[in-house]
This record gives C-alpha cells, structure tokens and sequence, in this order.
C-alpha cells in the first residue's frame, strides 16, 4: 500500500473534500499515483490527514464516477490508466528553443496594446488596512445566499437542456425581458428585444462599438479627465482622439464636437470626477448631435447611486434620432468577476453588433444569464440597490467629513453620489508618488495624472474610493492620509 500526504486546510477558502479531490486529481496527473497500487485505504488516508472517514469516502466514490478511479471490491481504489493523458517528457518540462531560431514577434504584431498605459491597482488590494481603490466591492456585501439560490434554479434540468445548447448568436430571452421590463424602465429608456445585447462587460461593449465605428480619419471626442480604457480601445482602431474640457458641471458642449464621428460621455456620474450632467446640458448635447450629425455613447455607470436627489434620466431617454449608444453594466452593484452588461441602440446597429459578437465569443455564457435573469426576476437586484444605496451614502458622508477634517486644502469636485471622490491637491503634491508611498502604509490610492489626455497631465489630482473600504477604517485611513502627505511638506521644507 503506497501511503501520501495530501496537504489540505481547514481554514482554506475550499471545503475539505474539494481540496483532498484536487490534491487526488493533481496526483493523477502527474503520475505519483499509478494504476499498479491501490490508494491508501479510506480510514488510513483519513487519519493521515485528521479528517473525517466520510470525507475521504466522498471524495474516493466521487473520483470513481466520474471514471478517474476503479473500485475493487475487497482490495481498494485505484487509477483508472484508461482515463490518464500520458504526457510528453521534455527536459525541464518544457521543450527547448533552439538559438537563433526563436520567432520575432514585436516586428510582425500590427497592434501593440502592450504599450498603453492603464490604471493599475495592487491585486492583493483586500490586504491593506486602507483600501481607498475604486471600482472594488466589500465582499461583505455580496448577496451570497439569494445569488447561490438563483444559481442552483439556473441548474435545474430544464434550465440546463437551454443553456447548454449553442445559441450561435442569441442571448438568454429570460434576461432580455427582465432588462427590458424592470432594469431599463428605471432609466426612463423605452427598448424591445431586438435593441438589446448581452455584453461581457462595458469594456466589451466599447470594443464592438470602436470595431464598428472608429477607424483612421474619424475622431472620437472624449472627457478629459476622463475613462481611460476608452481611450485606449479607439485608439487602438487608429481613432483620433480629441479631449474636451470638463467643468463643474460635466462635458462642455461647444463647437469641438461639431466634426467628430462619437462623443464618448458618462453623465450620471463622470468618470473620474463624479459630476453630474444636468438637463440643460444634455439637451445641448442631444441637439448639438442631431445638427452635426455625431453618435452619442453614453456610458451609465453608477447611474444609481445618487443619494441627494432621484438619478437624472439617462441620454437615451430624451433620444428621439436613434444616436445615442447606451451601455449598462451590472458589475458596480454584484462585482466586476461576474462580467456582465449590455447595450442597447437603434436595432440595425445591434444586429451588426451581434453578428460582430458572434465572430469573437458567440455569446456571453447562457448560464451566467439566466442565473441574472432569475437574480432580477425574484426581486433580488431592486433588493440589492436600495441596500447599496443606503451603504453606500453611510460611507459617502463619512468620506465627505473625513475628507473636510483631514484633508481640508482638497478642493473635491460637487457630488451627489458614486463611490468615490475626485480630489485637486496642492499644485506641489505629486500624487504618483504619494500612491507609491501610501502603500507603503497600507493606503491604496489612485492617482489622478493617468486620467488626463495630456502629454504633462497634472499630478495633484487622486480618486479615493469608498466602496471597498470598511466604514470603521475610513476616518482612520483618511487620518493616516493626512499624516503621510505632514511628513512630505515637512521633508520639503
């Protein structure tokens, strides 16, 4: 009998039988277990590892259905070898690449994304006291209990005959209703099934647009500050990209958006600076594009977190032309793992987009749709919302006096809403440098230079989000803020 130890935790993120199934299958795999032995007995195994019998039983009876393992009776568990891949041996693991005849990829790439500048945050964000990052959720918030029901009905075995299929290029018609009947109204936005389409996401959503409308010789006008995975994605297509000024009061509308092909805006809470476009202005917007002839992609992010006043009706509400392309996402309120948003336009444009979709990934996963579908059907999403929106506006307001005590000579643009706050330091503070030594502290900070479209942006700006930080460490973060950016004046001095 050949006896192993399996490393397993009882305080691990995985259960213990999921664990001891993956170390088995790991063994497998790379040939520490063989079919000529059998593996160490149930009782023996479990000992060895200080778990239960059961555990190791489960775990073994599991393995054997699913053909990876053979049980014979009176002797034991062993390897299945008709189910084992034999790989192939090379020096090191790896085959080696003879000198000299290594492909050189930089010269034959036509794209090189590699090089633009992205706003990057610390994967292992959770882990500092002081997490000020922005578009994070609290894990505390998630809905786990409604979100795991509506998952095990989404694997029921009706719901699975659909969703396992090849849709080729349909989406879930549970989740098209439900957005069009209970997300979109909430908007003030009118659609039917054949103007909406499921995307992976607002980054998904802005690359089908760019792929069919930017290009060499039309001009994208974007805020400035302003988001900067837009930016990229069109420039990508060889767009020019023209920034407008934003003021106090979002995009200024003005004769520079008279010769653009899009004008790219975010009116219910700008990104970076979370101001709010107001009526008059996006009439202005609205008729300005209708004499000049542009397309309007209105990006509705955080369009529900206002804690002042009712959220503005969106863009595409007050469109009576058809140029307006909304994007809705859901990954602010359930998290942005989960990848999932949609789009809604005129219905000749969503059915480009749709067969463009298809070419890159058919469709979003049926799954992760209707397990949505059936979040918003039972109320759980409205449920959702009003919950953040109370949480959210907590935090909101013990950021705002925080902010006013320690960090006073910040100028924060007006706002009614979002997670986050846009700060104007100092002219002499550096806030890249300020973020690099915050972490330091545990303080995790974004700075604000990477939001201008400027080749000398400005570097006394930041965004400090809230969503991510626990309501009893804002004040104590912000104060451990306040004295780090002391201790730089008083180096200066």
């Amino acid at each position: 009998m050949r006896d192993f130890i399996f490393p397993v935790r009882h305080d691990g993120d995985l259960g213990l039988q999921a664990q001891l199934r993956r170390q088995l299958i790991d063994a497998i795999v790379d040939g520490r277990l063989s079919g000529s032995d059998p593996l160490p007995s149930c009782r023996r195994l479990a000992q060895s590892l200080g778990v239960s019998r059961n555990t190791v039983v489960l775990a073994y009876q599991a393995l054997a259905d699913e053909g990876l393992l053979i049980s014979r009776e009176r002797v034991g568990y062993f390897v299945n070898t008709d189910m084992v891949f034999q790989q192939t041996e090379t020096k090191g693991g790896y085959p080696e690449l003879e000198a000299g005849q290594t492909v050189e990829w930089w010269s034959r790439l036509r794209l090189h994304p590699s090089e633009l500048v992205n706003v990057e945050k610390p994967r292992n964000w959770r882990r500092y006291p002081y997490p000020f990052i922005y578009g994070q959720p609290d894990p505390t918030l998630f809905p786990v209990s409604t979100w795991r029901t509506c998952s095990r009905q989404a694997l029921g075995v009706d719901a699975i005959q659909k969703w396992t299929e090849d849709n080729f290029n349909e989406d879930d018609s549970h989740l098209i209703e439900e957005i069009r009947t209970r997300v979109l109204p909430r908007r003030g936005i009118k659609a039917k099934p054949s103007e909406i389409l499921i995307t992976l996401g607002a980054q998904n959503a802005l690359f089908l647009i760019a792929e069919l409308l930017a290009g060499p010789g039309k001009i994208l006008a974007v805020e400035n500050p302003g988001y900067v995975d837009t930016r990229n994605i069109f420039a990508l297509k060889g767009t020019e990209i023209r920034p407008i000024p934003v003021d106090r009061e979002g995009i200024v509308v003005d004769h520079r958006l008279d010769d653009c092909a899009c004008v790219y805006v975010t009116p219910s809470h700008q990104s970076p600076t979370t101001v709010t476009l107001p009526l008059e202005r996006r009439m202005a917007l609205l008729e300005n594009a209708q004499k000049s002839d542009f397309l309007v992609i209105e990006d509705d992010y955080e369009a529900e977190a206002n804690f002042l006043h009712a959220p503005t009706t969106a863009l595409k509400a007050m469109d009576r032309s058809g140029r307006v392309i909304y994007i809705g996402s859901f990954s602010k309120y359930l998290g942005p793992g989960l990848r999932m948003g949609y789009m809604v336009a005129a219905e000749e444009f969503i059915h480009e987009a749709r067969m463009l979709r298809r070419l890159m990934l058919r469709h979003p996963a049926t799954n992760n749709q209707r397990t949505m579908a059936l979040f918003i059907a039972g109320g759980h999403y409205d449920a959702l919302v009003h919950r953040l929106q109370r949480d959210f506006r907590i935090r909101w307001e013990m950021m705002g006096e925080g902010l006013a005590k320690y960090l006073p000579e910040f100028a924060p643009r007006p706002s009614c809403g979002g997670t986050s706050f846009w700060l104007e330091g100092p002219k002499s503070l550096d806030t890249d440098v300020l973020a690099r030594e915050a972490l330091a502290e545990g303080i995790v900070i974004e700075p604000g230079s990477i939001h201008f479209h400027s080749k000398k942006p400005p570097r006394n700006f930041m965004r400090l989000g809230f969503s991510s930080v626990e309501p009893r460490r804002i004040v104590p973060g912000l104060q451990a803020l306040r004295g780090l950016i002391d201790s730089k004046l008083e180096k200066r001095d």
